[in-house]
């Protein structure tokens, strides 16, 4: 999260993949950061027990929510 809200800063584009039961805290940061308006791809938590085939539903959906984030 800090590296991305870093790069975003210095003009590079990026997006943050992060969990649900982390949305709070990307959300603390990027404002303690001076970003509150930064955008994150959410995948549903957890992913530790996720199989393979919901890890890779998991990853179309980011990819996807990154896209538009990124064409914004």
């Amino acid at each position: 999260m800090h590296d991305a809200i870093t790069l975003e800063k210095a003009g590079i584009p990026t997006v943050a993949i992060i969990t649900s039961e982390f949305i709070d805290s990307a959300k603390i940061m990027a404002k303690s950061c001076g970003i509150s308006e930064y955008g994150f791809a959410i995948v549903e938590h957890p992913i530790s027990s996720a199989s393979n085939t919901e890890l890779e539903e998991k990853a179309r959906e980011s990819i996807t929510q990154a896209e538009r984030l990124l064409v914004r």
